[in-house]
C-alpha cells in the first residue's frame, strides 16, 4: 500500500481504530474485528501482519498493568505450543492462492466467532493437554490468519476462568504469538504515511475504548465485537468463495 491512495490510508487508519477501541473496551477483539477488513483492503499478507504488529503493540501497552496476574504455569504450554505452530500458518499462507486464503480466513474467523459466542464447552481444551491444543492452535491461526485469540478464549472458559483472570493471560500470549508471527511474517511494506495513520488510530483508539468502557456494559460492549468480527469473517469468506468461481 505505499503508492495507496490518501482515502484508503484514512480506511486503514479508521479500522486500527475501530480495532484498538474494541480491544481496550473489551480487553479483546482487535484482530477479529480488524483483521477481515484490513485483509480485505491491503490483501491477506499485508493485511496479516499489520494486524500481527498492532495487535503485539496493543497486548504490550495492555499487559504493562496487568502483569502480575498472569498464570505462567498455564501460559508456558500455550505459548511454546504457539512457537511451534506459527511457521506452519505461515508456510501455509504463502502458498495459498489469494482467493482460496480469503475463504479460509474468512472460515476461520467465522467458525471462532460462532464457539466463542456459544462458550463451548469441549473435554479436550481441558487441563496440560488443553493448553497445548489451544496454543498450536492461536500460533497457527495467528500467523496464517492474524486471528489466534479464540483458541486461547476457548481454553479459558473451559478453564473456569472469570474475565478478570483471562485479559492478562490473553494479553501476555498476544504479546508473545504475536512476536512469534511477525518474527515469521516480516513487517508490512507500508509508506510513512500509512504508518503514521495507523499509529495515530491505535492511539484515539485506546482513548475512545476507555471512554466508553465508563457507560458500555460489558457483556453489550462483548456482543458488539463479536457481532462485527462475524460480519467481517462472513465478508471476507463470502469475497473468497466468489474469487475461486
Amino acid at each position: 500500500m505505499t503508492g495507496g491512495g490518501w482515502a484508503d490510508s484514512l480506511l486503514l487508519g479508521g479500522i486500527v481504530l475501530l480495532g484498538s477501541g474494541v480491544q481496550w473496551l473489551t480487553g479483546m477483539g482487535f484482530a477479529l474485528v480488524a483483521v477481515p477488513a484490513l485483509v480485505l483492503l491491503l490483501g491477506p499478507a499485508e493485511g496479516v501482519v499489520l494486524a500481527n504488529c498492532a495487535a503485539g503493540v496493543i497486548s504490550v501497552v495492555g499487559l504493562a498493568g496487568g502483569w502480575r496476574r498472569v498464570r505462567l504455569g498455564a501460559m508456558v504450554p500455550l505459548c511454546a505450543a504457539a512457537a511451534c505452530t506459527v511457521p506452519a500458518g505461515t508456510w501455509l499462507a504463502r502458498r495459498l492462492p489469494e482467493p482460496a486464503l480469503l475463504a479460509c480466513m474468512g472460515a476461520l474467523v467465522t467458525v471462532a466467532v460462532a464457539l466463542v459466542m456459544r462458550g463451548a464447552q469441549m473435554p479436550a481444551l481441558r487441563g496440560g493437554g488443553g493448553a497445548v491444543a489451544a496454543g498450536a492452535l492461536g500460533g497457527f491461526m495467528n500467523s496464517a490468519a492474524g486471528v489466534g485469540g479464540p483458541p486461547v478464549s476457548l481454553y479459558a472458559v473451559n478453564a473456569g476462568w472469570t474475565v478478570r483472570e483471562f485479559v492478562p493471560n490473553a494479553q501476555f500470549y498476544g504479546v508473545l504469538v504475536n512476536a512469534f508471527s511477525v518474527a515469521a511474517n516480516g513487517v508490512p511494506r507500508l509508506g510513512p504515511p500509512v504508518w503514521a495513520l495507523a499509529v495515530a488510530g491505535m492511539v484515539a483508539g485506546s482513548l475512545a475504548g476507555r471512554a466508553l468502557a465508563r457507560w458500555l456494559p460489558e457483556r453489550r460492549a462483548r456482543l458488539l465485537v463479536l457481532g462485527l468480527a462475524l460480519a467481517g469473517g462472513v465478508t471476507t469468506l463470502g469475497k473468497g468463495l466468489w474469487e475461486l468461481r
